[in-house]
């Protein structure tokens, strides 16, 4: 039995969990439930050779220590450059056998349910195999404003064609998708074939397809990993591969999944997982008087918090962020603010 071919992405630089995540230690890298890092985490879900063939591992060239140092048993790919998803999964499916099955993952995401999760990698699959190009639908349990959505269509055996994607709603708009139960969140995951892939790339991207190729025909093997070539791979235009293929095929189903996802994507996304799993919530050397629903997150020295409800405290170095879980989000802002 054909086993399916696992594709890590590690891009991303998780800017929303400042100042512990960085541009030399982003988010995947970072033990933020448990003692392993998110990526290990991920690598354990597709640990089981029955199923999975070992993992090919998409990241640049300024992570690559970090891949070498969290994994043992992989294929690495890395990228001369940033350019989203669209190219990072290209160049995976470039590099595989025509006929292979990829599940692709982001590294950096959090799931509870490992069961669940295969259930739903087994549906995907048997659309897979069928030509078919099928995202992971997060069943919504609130009017989440963070996520992108997929509007469900017909139903496709145990799945559903995708009617379209549309963009993170606000919250009147949020609550509206939640009430129809038409709408799951858009988790970043996907199975389809490498070639069914490649197939509707050269159809909507017909530019990205063919520098992808250039930049693999042209690349070399060194010890660290395959190296696409530079040149042609900088003229691919960054793009996500929502945008660059799912929105664009006529091949797009979604099978809907409860499997605990969470994408970690903020602070109160973080803190939310780590009550969900049962984890502590405060570092080591917090005092708290008064306060209520507060995470703390830092070394060992000292932090107190009093008369605080709903706060979330992170100390990293000569860093210290003080936010409310509502605030969350904003914390990119800060990250950006810090990086000029």
């Amino acid at each position: 039995m054909q086993v399916i071919q696992p594709v890590v992405l590690c891009g991303g630089s998780g800017t929303r969990l400042w100042p512990l995540s960085r541009a030399d230690r982003p988010k995947p890298f970072l033990p933020l439930l448990g003692d392993r890092t998110l990526f290990q985490q991920t690598l354990d879900r597709l640990d089981d050779r029955d199923l999975f063939a070992e993992p090919v591992i998409v990241a640049g060239e300024a992570h690559t220590s970090l891949v070498e140092q969290q994994s043992a048993n992989h294929s690495l790919i890395v990228e001369p450059a940033a350019r989203n998803t669209a190219s990072a999964i290209a160049l995976a499916a470039a590099r595989v056998e025509r006929d292979a099955i990829l599940l692709i993952c982001p590294s950096d995401h959090h799931i509870a349910d490992q069961q669940a999760f295969l259930n739903a990698v087994a549906k995907a699959e048997l659309l897979a195999r069928e030509g078919r190009l099928v995202c992971f639908g997060i069943e919504p349990d609130g009017p989440e404003t963070g996520y992108g959505y997929i509007e469900k269509g017909p139903v496709l055996g145990q799945a559903h064609r995708v009617a379209r994607f549309v963009e993170k709603p606000d919250e009147a708009t949020a609550q509206a998708y939640l009430q129809s139960g038409d709408f799951v969140w858009n988790s970043g995951m996907f199975v389809f074939r490498a070639d069914t892939f490649l197939e509707e790339l050269a159809r909507h991207r017909p530019e990205m397809a063919e520098a992808v190729q250039e930049a693999i025909a042209n690349g070399s093997q060194e010890a660290r990993g395959f190296h696409p070539e530079a040149s042609a791979f900088a003229r691919i235009e960054a793009e996500s591969v929502d945008y660059a293929v799912m929105e664009k095929t006529d091949l797009a189903a979604v099978v809907s999944a409860d499997i605990g996802w969470s994408d970690i994507g903020d602070w109160n996304a973080l803190m939310t997982a780590r009550e969900a799993a049962g984890f502590g919530l405060l570092a080591g050397g917090t005092r708290t008087i008064d306060a209520s629903h507060v995470m703390t997150v830092g070394d060992d020295r000292q932090i107190s918090v009093v008369g605080l409800d709903n706060v979330i405290v992170v100390v990293d170095g000569e860093d210290v962020l003080v936010l409310s879980r509502d605030a969350a989000q904003a914390v990119k802002n800060l990250a950006a603010d810090k990086s000029k």
